[in-house]
């Protein structure tokens, strides 16, 4: 297999998307340059069976190594989601059965194939589950791996200190966690390994495995997560159902991604598109020059989509995304509802079976969910009266038109 060399190639997969390199930047490189075979792997949980962008970062690092020639594997956590993973939790993650896991893992690898090419046959992607591996410990075994880490050292991560500090229940259990998701490193003889800073601290342990049992290196590499710059808040949670998931639709994919937050789209751009470092750059200074954020949010939006569903499909959800709410156009499939000059939109919409109940359209209203697209102004009036023949955007894809009579 040929390993790619290139300094320059190189550099370019190490400072996109990247925030830390353990131990050392240069250590990588250095090893990268001598022309090995590199193995490289990211895990992904099986709690949900859906992924988001912020899984994407993975898989477009693994990318990244695969075109230079590197082994990659996609790790599916099949048997540590049956403990549940701690990293970021402020309280016990419900354990999962066997069953539900299974479950979760049907649409991974369609997902997965969307960025990553998994029929490569000169270079195959490979694809494990620590089941594998795991499943077979002893608890002989597991005291072992334990004897390498410290209690000191479990209760010193920020997220266990939360809880002690909150007298939140904090399990022993959840201690094996880290401790598993080590051993991966060893069982699958790693070189590097990829994540979001919310795992540094897994992802270490794995280095501290390797290199007391085996004495190799491992390095670890670790990314930022999707957050909203100016408020700290997390963009994307697999466990919440929030977020740019990979198995959404065009149109739905294309329309989540116009309402991230204007400050998120430049880190988008770099951690979720295949735009080049210097294509990115003229995004922001378009910003910077006054561009209208939404012009450069469409730009955003289509590389997503086409990265997930090709440029066809994205061309189509970008041309249906200004159709409807761009030049106010009344969607095909819009709902028509006759109405008086003056009628309650509530009783109207109630009426014709749109929402279900007086109370669930006060609801909508106070969440800002419904709007006018004609001024394209949010309804904020619970008794707001309709004038004239006018379409409504109701929650987030259903569409009605009053025609007044």
């Amino acid at each position: 297999m040929l390993i790619i060399t290139d300094e320059k190639q190189i550099d370019e997969v190490l400072d996109r998307s990247v925030d830390t390199i353990y131990p050392t930047r240069e250590k990588l490189k250095s090893a990268m340059m001598e022309g090995k075979q590199l193995r490289i792997y990211a895990g992904v949980d099986a709690t949900g069976e859906r992924l988001h962008l912020g899984h994407a970062i993975n898989y477009l690092m693994l990318r990244r190594f695969h075109e230079l020639g590197h082994k990659i594997i996609v790790l599916v956590g099949d048997f540590t989601a049956t403990i549940g993973d701690p990293s970021d939790k402020t309280a016990t993650r419900k354990q999962l059965s066997k069953k539900e896991v299974a479950s979760n893992l049907e649409n991974f690898k369609t997902q997965i194939g969307s960025i990553i090419n998994l029929e490569d046959n000169d270079n195959p992607v490979e694809f494990r589950r620590n089941s594998e591996w795991l499943s077979k410990l002893n608890f002989a075994d597991v005291v072992d791996l334990a004897s390498n880490f410290t209690v000191q050292q479990m209760i010193e991560r920020d997220v266990f200190e939360k809880r002690l500090s909150d007298e939140k229940p904090l399990y022993v259990h959840e201690f094996f966690y880290p401790l598993m998701q080590g051993y991966d490193s060893v069982a699958l003889e790693a070189d590097i390994e990829i994540g979001g800073t919310d795992q540094t601290f897994n992802m270490l342990a794995g280095r501290t495995l390797r290199k007391r049992m085996e004495d190799e290196e491992k390095f670890v590499i670790t990314h930022p997560l999707l957050e909203d710059p100016d408020s700290g808040e997390m963009l994307m949670s697999k466990s919440e159902g929030r977020g740019v998931f990979l198995d959404e639709n065009p149109n739905d994919l294309f329309a989540k991604v116009m309402k991230i937050p204007d400050s998120a789209i430049i880190p988008f751009f770099t951690h979720c598109t295949d735009l080049t470092l210097a294509e990115i750059e003229t995004q922001q200074k378009d910003l910077d020059d006054g561009v209208n954020p939404r012009d450069v949010k469409l730009v955003l939006a289509e590389e997503i989509a086409a990265m997930i569903h090709g440029g066809g499909a994205a061309k189509a959800a970008k041309t249906a995304f200004v159709a409807t709410f761009s030049n106010n156009k009344t969607p095909d499939d819009a709902v028509e509802v006759a109405a008086g000059a003056g009628d309650e939109l509530m009783s109207r919409l109630v009426e014709a079976g749109v929402v279900l109940s007086k109370t669930q359209f006060r609801r909508l209203v106070d969440q800002g969910a419904i709007t006018n697209l004609e001024t394209e102004q949010k309804i904020t009036d619970h008794n707001y009266p309709v004038t004239n023949t006018t379409t409504f955007k109701v929650g987030k894809h259903r569409f009605v038109k009053i025609i007044i009579t």
